[in-house]
């Protein structure tokens, strides 16, 4: 009888939320993830059900900083250390479909951030080599790749505006950031079918662009969509002329 007092007790005891409605709740993690698929990412064109599915499995909380994980499933660039960002997630969703992965390629990336970028692309190719300029993204990127058990991927601390720092070709190239120019010597490192795709312009409008080798000596280019993304370093700027 006592135990049972106590259970019903229990049961009726003031919620926290009534006590105090300002207190923060604890955020339902699957059905943020959940309604940042549905809400963010399919109706950006994101249709591709491997890519879908790899989002609902992939946790993107753990590649958030700490102090920013409450936004991980925002539609808003991240901060990252260094004055940096994580791209928002239909603008990663989208360029990583428009790669149109297999999973038997070897992928480049140039700016692995937090290592997010290189965690999904790690799951659909047969090896990823991520090329990040800053020492302490390089570091925090290995870290959680490490922890999410992505030994697939490699992380380097160098200028990935060459490619210069690995060597070989690639299937596909991806750049987590954007570009003023096509960057062609990018272009040149990749296989016969290969693909890169960029965000390449000036704001206030840049476009996302597939760059597909089709011949030693040429390419073809499709027009994906418009958005803007944060600048990566070491990339040509195009020239000013003033008068």
């Amino acid at each position: 009888m006592i135990a049972r007092a106590v259970s019903l007790a229990w049961a009726k005891r003031p919620r926290i939320s009534r006590l105090f409605p300002n207190y923060p709740r604890p955020m339902n993690i699957e059905q943020a993830r959940f309604n940042m698929i549905e809400q963010q990412i399919r109706p950006w064109d994101v249709l591709d059900g491997g890519v879908l599915g790899l989002l609902s499995r992939v946790r993107r909380e753990d590649f958030v900083p700490p102090e920013h994980r409450a936004l991980a499933f925002t539609d808003t660039e991240i901060p990252l250390p260094e004055g940096q960002c994580m791209l928002a997630p239909r603008v990663e969703a989208r360029l990583l479909q428009e790669l149109r992965l297999t999973g038997v390629e070897r992928t480049l990336e140039i700016g692995a951030g937090s290592g997010f970028m290189a965690c999904l692309l790690g799951h659909q190719s047969r090896s990823v080599t991520s090329l990040e300029i800053r020492p302490a993204l390089a570091d925090m990127a290995r870290q959680n790749l490490a922890r999410a058990r992505m030994g697939q991927v490699q992380v380097v601390q160098a200028d990935g505006s060459q490619g210069s720092a690995v060597e070989g070709n690639f299937d596909a190239i991806v750049l987590s950031g954007s570009v003023a120019l096509e960057p062609d010597a990018l272009k040149a490192r990749l296989n016969l079918g290969g693909r890169l795709v960029a965000v390449i312009g000036d704001e206030p409008v840049m476009r996302a662009l597939r760059i597909t080798r089709v011949a030693a000596d040429a390419w073809e280019t499709a027009v994906l969509f418009d958005t803007v993304a944060p600048r990566l370093q070491g990339f040509p700027q195009p020239s000013r002329f003033t008068f």
